[in-house]
């Protein structure tokens, strides 16, 4: 589908103009329009993260055991094949349900310090938390 896509956007009544058709007026053609489904943007354990059904995430470690559902209520912004609705801060009645996959720990970080001219050099390491989800389910 990807190929499809890209040689969609190359192609020459693509790089025309606008498409008729289009509500909205963009330069995007209908077969692309008709793949964007349903998506939000919520809020996860201090993060923004734009999810959508299926999708799997890696969020900062969530207390949850694996195999749980989890069900986020701060949805900031949902849209739904177009119709955008914009929170003043959170969307009423929107949530996504997740489900938790694994707990994982991320690619270590090496943070090296050093001063020249004074021998001082300092290496850390660290490997953040992590917890894999599946997003089962975005309501708005």
């Amino acid at each position: 589908m990807i190929t499809e896509i890209y040689l969609l956007l190359q192609s020459e009544s693509f790089r025309a103009g606008p498409i008729s058709g289009n509500p909205i007026g963009s330069r995007l053609p209908d077969e692309i329009l008709k793949h964007i489904e349903m998506y939000a943007i919520v809020e996860i354990a201090g993060q923004q993260m734009k999810v959508e059904k299926g999708r799997k995430i890696y969020v900062h470690r969530l207390e949850n055991a694996e195999g749980e559902t989890v069900v986020f209520d701060k949805v900031l912004l949902v849209d739904n094949e177009g119709a955008v609705k914009v929170g003043t801060p959170v969307v009423d009645g929107a949530s996504v349900t997740a489900t938790v996959v694994e707990h994982v720990k991320g690619d270590k970080v090496l943070v090296f310090k050093k001063k020249r001219r004074k021998g001082y050099q300092k290496m850390n390491g660290h490997r953040q938390y992590l917890t894999k989800i599946q997003i089962e389910e975005v309501i708005g």
